[in-house]
């Protein structure tokens, strides 16, 4: 059995895979493959329609907002939001918690004045900034919820009156959120949704057509609403693996039940970093992602001995991304409790080695 850690894209359950796979061949006793079905066929409204709704049950998506299934993932996000969000002149107010957090930062600043209110690259982004100040004059307040690379996590939205925009996506439906709190939330699906190639967007009516801006038709979150997430020929494959995901997610009793198996799995695996002397994390405690465990070794140079050996054990994505060295254990809802402890089994076992 291979123990699939990889950050993404990630693990997916079993039966979603399978499912997945027989529709390629015959999708819903349609003769036709998935890949070949219109989108503007009712059997692909009909998946659309049930993702939609998925996604409002599962995280109580309340009235007044709208869910796409766009393209482009976070990384065009980046550009959207400041697009459709910040006026010709405006200013908007950004979080500083990694490699994906500076990225949207960027990305703004092509769209008018950000104003970095805290960052956490003083200690290579090991922990996330408390105590900072939020301008009431920005347009909007930005922040990264889970940050893959660095293996920390945002858990409290930050306290603000402003509209309040969320990356979230390598955390998203691994823990209860209120989707009230925020005006915008997006995800791309290839951590905890479905595969690559589709990015859920949760938008607050009521923040549109306010920037003043003349938006390119392809960026412009009123037109994908108008046309149901079908402004252009949609990443139906993506949608479609990814409804069958969020069937089995509700299957499983909600985000709820996950969120407690998360804690579960993350404790087990950081107790072991904790108490095992050739293992140290590297994200402050209060700070630890439940998604993306990050840890060294005391004595670097064991470290590609500990690869050979997880590579012997079936542990697949564990080397730790480059900004960090170390390992990287990427925990999302599909990855089984036995997973953790066949890593946990390892760490041991090397441990054992060095006695």
């Amino acid at each position: 059995m291979k123990h699939n850690f990889g950050a993404g894209p990630c693990i997916l359950p079993k039966e979603v895979f399978q499912q997945a796979s027989e529709a390629v061949i015959d999708f819903n006793n349609t003769g036709l493959s998935i890949l070949e079905i219109s989108h503007r066929s009712k059997e692909f409204e009909a998946v659309i329609d049930e993702a939609t709704q998925l996604v409002r049950e599962l995280l109580a998506v309340p009235q007044g907002y709208s869910i796409l299934f766009l393209q482009g993932g976070a990384s065009l996000q980046f550009a959207m939001a400041p697009l459709n969000l910040l006026p010709e002149g405006g200013k908007a107010a950004y979080l500083d918690t990694g490699v994906w957090a500076t990225k949207a930062l960027k990305e703004a600043k092509k769209f008018g004045t950000v104003d970095v209110v805290a960052s956490s690259i003083d200690k290579n982004y090991s922990y996330i900034p408390k105590g900072y100040s939020i301008p009431s004059d920005a347009a909007y307040f930005h922040y990264t919820s889970n940050n893959t690379i660095y293996g920390t996590e945002v858990f409290e939205k930050p306290a603000t009156e402003l509209p309040v925009v969320v990356d979230m996506s390598s955390d998203i439906f691994s823990r209860e959120i209120n989707v009230a709190d925020y005006d915008l939330i997006y995800a791309g699906a290839q951590k905890n949704m479905g595969p690559a190639g589709v990015t859920l967007v949760i938008v607050k009516d009521d923040i549109l057509g306010k920037s003043g801006r003349v938006l390119p038709s392809m960026l412009d979150y009123k037109l994908h609403i108008d046309g149901g997430s079908m402004y252009n020929t949609p990443p139906v494959y993506s949608i479609f693996v990814s409804m069958l995901n969020l069937r089995w997610l509700k299957a499983k009793g909600g985000v709820p039940v996950l969120e407690q198996e998360n804690i579960i799995k993350a404790r087990a695996l950081y107790d072991e970093i904790d108490r095992n002397p050739l293992f140290k994390g590297t994200a402050v405690v209060e700070d630890r992602s439940r998604m993306n465990v990050t840890f060294v070794m005391d004595t670097p140079e064991l470290e590609a001995e500990f690869l050979a050996l997880a590579k012997e054990r079936n542990l697949i994505g564990i080397k730790g991304h480059r900004s960090v060295g170390g390992f990287r254990a990427s925990i999302y809802n599909a990855l089984p409790l036995s997973s953790i402890n066949a890593l946990i089994d390892a760490m041991k076992e090397f441990e054992d080695t060095r006695k």
